[in-house]
């Protein structure tokens, strides 16, 4: 009974060392192409021609804009609070990208952690409290505005992950 014990922990032991890692280039590959993805999956969304995405809306200045210079710990919360305008959205077209939107939280924190940046898990939900409020009064242009900032920060992050983001 011991030995059988023993041969299977050897066993285990011996297929896991000779497991490699995963290249960080390759997790950083994965993160532009999800980044990619996310964008084309919003540009497919018909209601996106609708309405301009410069129109200036008031009572949405919650949701994030364009930011030139991200961190890891910047990215993780402009995400958090991006998924969580998602997920809030009534349209059952979002699901997907609100998926993705939580595998690309995934990516750049294992890409924050190959540099020795542990992130918290970011909530960035507090300044979410009127959302139903906005929603009731502009469900369209909510959506509108917020998928188009979406694909602005998400084109802001691809270029930050080629200059190295920091902290």
């Amino acid at each position: 009974m011991r030995w059988g014990c023993l041969c299977r922990f050897l066993w285990l032991w011996a297929c896991l060392s000779y497991t490699q890692a995963v290249p960080i280039q390759r997790v950083q590959d994965d993160t532009k192409t999800l980044i990619k993805t996310i964008i084309t999956r919003i540009n497919n969304l018909s209601q996106m021609q609708s309405v301009s995405p410069k129109q200036r809306i008031t009572g949405l200045d919650f949701i994030p804009g364009f930011h030139s210079d991200l961190s890891f710990s910047k990215m993780d919360e402009i995400l958090a609070i991006y998924q969580q305008i998602v997920n809030s959205l009534p349209s059952g077209n979002l699901v997907q990208i609100s998926n993705d939107l939580e595998n690309l939280r995934a990516l750049l924190h294992l890409l924050a952690s190959s540099k020795s940046c542990p992130l918290p898990w970011a909530s960035g939900l507090e300044t979410l409290a009127n959302l139903g409020g906005v929603l009731e009064a502009s469900l369209h242009s909510t959506e509108v505005v917020a998928l188009s900032r979406l694909q602005g920060s998400l084109q802001d992050m691809l270029r930050q992950l080629d200059l190295g983001p920091a902290c």
